[in-house]
């Protein structure tokens, strides 16, 4: 299937066998209302973890049939997330979604290293897929939330998790941009250097199954106009599936700037743990979670 777009996904995510999803502390209406919608759209089976009457009531204000969810009690936010992590490493649940429960207890929860999710080792990341309407097909972008200075291991971290879920979503190589303040090499730019090595180092086939190009400034790495003008050899060209960025701050920036400012659709996840766990705002929207549960869905193994 050709997935240009965030409703493709959960198409997509449709043909595949459901996936059991477990909610940390299910207790707000987006919440359930997202989790209503991928159950109606017939992509995942819900557990809410959280308090029951409070499910209840939310349910009824909002016309969903609760019977439609396996509820599990905890009035607790964080022993909300834990008993959600447990239905994980239990085998009961496929992959994790937050709730109310606030980001750092769900992270305490993914991470503890007796009960957690992360593997020995292991870099835990951020990963957004989001539609824009002025680029013709969806962008994969990193790390928007969790990493904030990622070092060479970790960036290399956030390139190969970039290039995985690309491919879940059908793209056979993607082209993956290691974007920086500019596509000329600067040994005075950390970003630059770090760029370039992991480009060489795909070029080596250390990184493989993709094509991946930095450093790259974001008008060439999204702009084949721009490269034109440049008169820049890259074999991203402009047409890049994947954006890696070198800090979270210029990440995030791009994020809410395609999401609040271009009114972007947008999924996203958490990625190197044990399954991937959907880690949006309190603030954002039903639909919002509903892309990022369908992708989370995608990308479960």
């Amino acid at each position: 299937m050709n997935i240009t777009k965030m409703d493709d996904i959960i198409q997509a995510v449709k043909s595949k066998p459901k996936k059991r999803l477990s909610v940390a502390f299910a207790n707000d209406a987006h919440t359930i209302e997202a989790v209503s919608n991928a159950i109606d759209l017939g992509i995942v089976d819900g557990i809410l973890v959280g308090d029951e009457k409070t499910i209840k009531e939310v349910c009824a204000h909002e016309n969903i049939d609760v019977k439609k969810f396996k509820i599990v009690q905890e009035v607790d936010e964080m022993k909300a997330a834990d008993r959600a992590v447990k239905l994980i490493n239990d085998g009961d649940a496929d992959f994790l979604m937050k709730g109310l429960v606030s980001t750092d207890k769900y992270m305490r929860a993914i991470l503890n290293k007796e009960t957690g999710l992360l593997p020995p080792k292991a870099i835990l990341s951020h990963v957004v897929v989001m539609g824009v309407a002025t680029y013709p097909k969806l962008l994969v972008v990193t790390d928007v939330a969790v990493i904030p200075a990622p070092d060479l291991s970790q960036k290399i971290a956030m390139t190969n998790y970039a290039i995985s879920v690309a491919k879940a979503m059908g793209i056979e190589k993607p082209k993956v941009a290691l974007i920086a303040a500019t596509e000329q090499m600067s040994a005075g730019m950390q970003a630059c250097i770090d760029a370039a090595i992991i480009s060489k180092m795909a070029d080596r086939e250390q990184i493989k199954g993709a094509i991946v190009d930095g450093p790259l400034a974001l008008d060439v790495a999204i702009d084949r106009e721009c490269v034109e003008i440049k008169k820049l050899k890259s074999p991203v060209n402009g047409e890049a599936d994947c954006l890696v960025f070198p800090n979270i701050e210029s990440a995030n920036v791009f994020y809410k700037t395609a999401s609040k400012l271009i009114n972007a659709d947008i999924g996203a996840i958490l990625v190197g743990a044990k399954c991937p766990a959907v880690l949006s705002s309190r603030g954002d929207s039903a639909m919002t979670k509903t892309y990022s549960i369908a992708l989370a869905a995608l990308t479960s193994k």
